[in-house]
């Protein structure tokens, strides 16, 4: 992690004015934090003049076309750029090859498991989401916050936090809100199409996950399979953010839910109570995030994946320390 200092601070605010053309993008599978601050400094370095690509590998959900600026988002670039952005992605391979074998020259994240790929890398694990970093510093930067850029910026905050409620959230956090709020955004719409609001496809794709949902002592876990997909219409190759429903059932300790993806490969979610840090199983199985939330992407057939992560996930629980498993794991 690089310590947030003056000169880093100088160091990003050089680079915003310098540059003119800019490609801004975050992970595969993007959440309201990827969409969130991907539009919140697209716009923002919009509004500067300079010329922007937004870009997202896996495209964006529909439950995201609301923001101002959605329309714009590309999977691919197109054309040429002088400056090359990434943000909450802690490990580089979790762009989906957007770059090709170029390095970027801003790295701005959150995750405590950041490599600080990047010429420059501003990363505050104390942050509780990369929309907060960029609602703290923006300005500083020389960017304005608009009502655009306040509502894409609420939306990863509230994504991040879920609502609120995770273990990091600070009154800083809260301050951010409000500061956010008095820019134009409105709280209560954003956190109901955040977290609230899902498509029918996507509650009847929870279905068959919940019919498998399975307990040992205080682990609960569940699968979701690509025919789960098919059969329900369902076009993400996410979990439709059930791992957070689950995060919430009484008397358990850490929830998992892996999803099948194409080529042999299974996503793996872990959300944690205090007390447990998923985000170093999760990093031994090439993946990151947060103590309390982690995911990693594990080549493999579904059962194999899930008895090997079962197996670390209990030692953890039962030691309170991770013993690395040998195993195929590929980056998230």
């Amino acid at each position: 992690m690089a310590e947030i200092t003056n000169t880093l601070i100088n160091a990003v605010t050089q680079l915003f004015q310098n540059g003119q053309s800019f490609l801004v993008i975050s992970h595969i599978r993007p959440d309201g934090d990827a969409v969130g601050s991907l539009l919140g400094l697209g716009l923002a370095l919009q509004q500067a003049g300079k010329d922007v690509q937004m870009v997202l590998s896996d495209g964006l959900s529909h439950s995201f076309h609301h923001l101002p600026g959605s329309d714009l988002i590309m999977r691919r670039p197109n054309g040429s750029y002088d400056v090359a952005i990434v943000l909450d992605c802690s490990d580089i391979t979790r762009t989906g090859g957007v770059l090709g074998e170029r390095q970027p020259d801003l790295n701005i994240d959150h995750h405590i498991t950041n490599l600080n790929f990047a010429r420059i890398n501003f990363v505050n694990p104390s942050a509780v989401a990369t929309s907060a970093i960029l609602a703290s510093h923006l300005e500083e930067w020389g960017l304005a916050i608009t009502s655009p850029v306040s509502q894409a910026l609420m939306t990863g905050l509230v994504s991040d936090t879920i609502g609120f409620r995770t273990s990091n959230v600070t009154p800083e956090a809260l301050r951010l809100a409000a500061k956010l709020m008095d820019h134009g955004a409105n709280l209560s719409d954003l956190y109901n199409r955040a977290l609230l609001r899902r498509s029918f496809e996507s509650a009847r794709y929870w279905g068959p996950a919940l019919t498998r949902l399975q307990r040992n002592g205080r682990l609960i876990w569940t699968s979701l399979t690509l025919k789960d997909r098919e059969m329900t219409g369902y076009t993400g190759n996410d979990d439709a953010d059930l791992i957070n429903a689950l995060s919430s059932i009484d008397d358990s300790d850490i929830a998992l839910v892996f999803i099948e993806q194409k080529g042999k490969r299974i996503k793996v979610s872990w959300r944690a109570q205090n007390g447990f840090d998923v985000s170093q199983i999760a990093l031994q199985f090439g993946g990151g995030g947060h103590p309390a939330a982690a995911g990693a992407e594990v080549a493999g057939e579904l059962d194999t994946v899930e008895e090997m992560i079962l197996k670390a996930t209990q030692k953890l629980m039962e030691n309170g320390t991770y013993i690395k498993e040998i195993g195929n794991a590929a980056s998230l």
